[in-house]
């Protein structure tokens, strides 16, 4: 899951070196936490929030291949 959000994110900002994902467990819920610089913020977000919306929809449809609860956060 922690690949399939950097390679997104990458594909979408124009700094791909400042992207991070770090991955943490809490419950039952992996925890995928993605920072981009400042200046990317609205282009991985998108107008409204779309482009977060289907980011965390495509990992969604990802984990439930695998049985598993994923949160994507944007920092």
């Amino acid at each position: 899951m922690k690949e399939l959000v950097e390679v997104i994110a990458k594909s979408l900002v124009d700094n791909p070196d400042e992207v991070v994902v770090t991955e943490t467990n809490k419950d039952k819920a992996i925890v995928l936490e993605l920072k981009v610089a400042q200046s990317d913020m609205g282009k991985v977000i998108g107008k409204q929030g779309r482009i977060a919306k289907a980011i965390r929809a495509v990992v969604k449809a990802a984990a439930q291949k695998e049985d598993k609860k994923v949160i994507v956060e944007i920092m």
